[in-house]
């Protein structure tokens, strides 16, 4: 690792867009908690939290804006654990972390900047506080579990940019992709963010999912897609002619599991399954085949290496590179504008989480609450596996609970219980 003192990051591909959308309502924040079956010590997890600051300096940055492009920057202010009241996700202030420690009761979270890391670097971080926690506690866990060892000196390969890494030029201009529909519901007054959580034995719907022959992700899709099939044919007649007709979910890929890194910052990308209203009502099973196919296609290989020469390439314009970053910054805007119009909802699974029969016990939750969504987007989704134990988290900006109601519908229809653990509502005098 260099010298702190000239420690500074470029912000990795998918982390440019963000310093040009987020405010005080679109923050680009997502949360990862556990929840554990005894309440947490403070001044145990205080020390926890120290005792890591220094694994981990890529995320004890400030964000600072040059002539040409963002950059991060050390900070030397320490790691604040903060009680968890109000809402979650909230947009960090200027002279803030990136990042931020919560605790409640027998809960601990993590709140992350998209511009610091992705849903599995945010993973990382809350299994090595986990495991700094255990042994303040006095609980020494056996060697050999899935974690950065919070002792260990953090590797050059964890603060790398791993899309310039597997970057290589491909001249293939990308499709043009049509408007997608979005749910009709009012936007609520600010502040918007609604949060619903929901619990679902994972043996249950797993069971679902095997007799359909899909993954898990892939049968979770075509609920959600199937769920707004519901929303769009219940409006009326007017509505849905003025209404567009191609129902899209965008699904986050870990491209670790494809390209081998070690990187901690952002490292993912995106399929879109779909279908076509315009061509008829799809039965379920009609949905799940068209999502099956289009994920296995659009996950393959080459196709992503097509996707990272797309969006690093733009970037390594020479052009663009000359642009100013006021204009970079409403360039950008306008794109990630334009690129939720294409999509109808986001489904994110961070997958079945397993620390090994030791830690596991001590273990009843973990949950996942994705990034507040856009005005266009409304509505989005993040599930996270542990145990038995499917959680899986809605955030919601509009009056409207139909989405969810949907969804959960129709997996208490197939067999499968669902039940309401956690919900976040706004509250009007709260100021963000």
């Amino acid at each position: 690792m260099q010298d702190k003192n000239d420690f500074w990051l470029r912000l990795d591909n998918a982390a440019k867009i963000y310093p040009a959308i987020k405010d005080r309502e679109l923050t680009a924040v997502f949360r990862v908690g556990v929840q554990l079956k005894e309440r947490i010590k403070a001044r145990s997890l205080l020390k926890a939290v120290h005792s890591i600051e220094e694994r981990f300096p890529y995320y004890k940055v400030k964000l600072k804006a040059g002539f040409f492009w963002y950059y991060l920057e050390p900070e030397d202010q320490p790691v604040i654990v903060m009680a968890d009241q109000g809402l979650p996700c909230r947009a960090f202030g200027k002279e803030e972390l990136m990042f931020r420690v919560l605790v409640k009761e027998n809960t601990i979270s993590v709140e992350f900047s998209h511009i610091l890391t992705d849903g599995t670097g945010a993973l990382e971080f809350l299994k090595t506080l986990l495991l700094a926690y255990l042994e303040q506690c006095g609980l020494q866990p056996p060697a050999g579990l899935p974690f950065l060892h919070p002792g260990a000196s953090p590797l050059a390969e964890e603060h790398e940019d791993a899309y310039n890494r597997y970057f290589k030029k491909i001249d293939i201009r990308p499709p043009r992709i049509p408007k997608a529909f979005h749910i009709p519901f009012r936007l609520r007054k600010v502040p918007r963010l609604d949060v619903l959580t929901a619990i679902i034995p994972t043996a249950d719907i797993i069971k679902q999912a095997k007799a359909q022959g899909v993954s898990l992700t892939e049968y979770l899709v075509a609920v959600y897609l199937y769920s707004l099939q519901q929303v769009y044919e219940q409006q009326t007649p007017l509505r849905k002619r003025a209404a567009r007709k191609i129902l899209r979910i965008e699904v986050p890929v870990n491209l670790r599991r494809m390209f081998p890194s070690r990187t901690m910052r952002n490292f993912s990308l995106y399929v879109m399954p779909g279908i076509d209203l315009r061509l008829g009502h799809y039965s379920f099973e009609e949905i799940v085949k068209t999502v099956f196919h289009q994920m296995q296609l659009e996950t393959e290989s080459k196709l992503i290496r097509k996707m990272i020469s797309r969006n690093v390439g733009g970037e390594k314009n020479p052009f663009v590179r000359r642009v100013p970053l006021f204009i970079k910054s409403f360039i950008l805007s306008r794109l990630y504008t334009l690129g939720t119009r294409q999509y109808s909802g986001v489904v994110t699974n961070l997958g079945k989480i397993d620390l090994g029969p030791e830690i596991n016990r001590m273990i009843d939750l973990f949950l996942f609450i994705p990034p507040p969504p856009n005005d266009i987007l409304k509505v989005n989704c993040a599930v996270a596996g542990f145990d038995n134990k499917l959680a899986l988290t809605f955030a919601n900006v509009t009056s409207s609970k139909a989405l969810e109601r949907q969804f959960f519908t129709f997996l208490t229809a197939q067999g499968i219980p669902v039940r309401i653990v956690k919900q976040y509502k706004p509250d009007a005098h709260e100021h963000l």
